[in-house]
């Protein structure tokens, strides 16, 4: 260990550091290749999910570079085209074990990064390693991917994780919930009327705003302190229930943590009830919008090609990854998924016009 960091400082440098994350640059968060230099991509999400994490983390007296550590990794295996790429491995990989992104997250950092001489992934620690397994909670019946894992490193995954994996989950949610209402006004796929219409959490947090500044009205000044105004709602209330929890189990380790049998960070049940109304619209108004869910489709093609020509002709992958195709199954097909799952969205539509065709993408895939 370093003389300068700790083991947790040291995991969020090399998770920084690592190929994967750098790429995160150009993966999908909702929009595919977006046009507009300001919409989330998969990268600024973990950033601002650390930011909230991090800071929840300090408020409750954790781990604040564990916890970081976690939020900038959570991602990590996510493929190209974000959920509808996850879902066409899926599909692909069905006959060998099926895909998923937060397994294939701890497949990347301990086995398919390689920039060490000593060791593959990047030698991450335990506790880092649990969270990315188990921050959504327990795992009974692990996939594949998470049972490999789990063979190298045990990490115990029918327990509950640490506290600062549930605070990583839990500023995923208040991220993503808030960053996508932001980017979903500015595309122009909801208006901010049609908002506070059918969320009564963001109609109050909207009336706050402009009660607090009567003189302004640009759109562009206000819905930003509507999402932050949100976001500091939503950190208060989790700070406040989960102080709450921790008092009546009164936790003395971290095992005792992992055998509560329960989530311990949480939002209250009232405010459950409020992000579930904003997931809700989100889900219909956003994800579910005609202008995104039309490259859907296309995206899954995408992929699916990518795996049925990379799967047939594995020499058509670059150097290594080539080489290196094991003959067998399941290793081959998973050794094509782990190719795929690391490009980038555009890497990907370059793949695909290259060994399939044309691209079934429009030309003009900007939101």
């Amino acid at each position: 260990m370093s003389a300068t960091r700790t083991a947790f400082q040291r995991d969020r440098d090399r998770i920084i550091h690592s190929g994967a994350f750098r790429r995160l640059r150009y993966k999908t968060q909702v929009f595919v290749a977006p046009d507009g230099d300001h919409f989330r991509v998969r990268l600024t999400h973990s950033l601002e999910v650390a930011q909230i994490a991090r800071s929840l983390a300090r408020a409750l007296g954790l781990d604040e570079d564990l916890t970081e550590a976690l939020a900038l990794a959570h991602d990590l295996g996510h493929p190209p085209f974000g959920h509808s790429g996850e879902d066409a491995l899926e599909v692909a990989l069905a006959p060998y074990g099926g895909f998923d992104h937060n397994a294939q997250t701890l497949r990347i950092v301990t086995k398919l990064e390689n920039r060490y001489p000593g060791w593959d992934g990047l030698n991450l620690s335990w506790e880092t390693l649990e969270g990315l397994a188990k921050h959504n909670g327990p795992i009974y019946e692990p996939g594949w991917a998470l049972a490999e894992a789990d063979a190298g490193f045990p990490l115990d995954l029918a327990s509950h994780a640490g506290l600062e994996a549930q605070v990583a989950a839990l500023a995923d949610d208040i991220a993503y919930d808030n960053h996508d209402l932001d980017d979903g006004i500015r595309a122009g796929l909801f208006t901010i009327e049609e908002l506070v219409a059918e969320v009564p959490f963001s109609a109050r947090s909207w009336a706050a705003v402009q009660a607090r500044w009567p003189g302004v009205t640009a759109r562009r000044r206000l819905v930003p302190e509507l999402v932050r105004d949100q976001i500091g709602l939503m950190v208060d209330d989790l700070i406040v229930e989960t102080r709450a929890r921790l008092g009546i189990i009164r936790p003395q380790s971290v095992a005792d943590v992992r055998m509560a049998g329960q989530t311990l960070v949480a939002l209250s049940a009232t405010m459950r009830a409020e992000t579930d109304v904003l997931k809700a619209f989100l889900r219909a108004r956003m994800y579910r919008h005609p202008r995104v869910a039309a490259l859907r489709d296309p995206s899954q093609l995408v992929v699916a090609g990518l795996f049925a020509a990379l799967h047939d002709r594995p020499a058509a992958m670059p150097g290594d990854w080539a080489t290196q195709t094991p003959a067998e199954e399941p290793a081959r097909a998973r050794h094509v998924a782990d190719f795929i799952a690391g490009m980038t969205d555009r890497y990907a539509l370059k793949a695909y016009e290259n060994l399939v065709g044309p691209s079934p993408l429009p030309t003009d895939i900007a939101i």
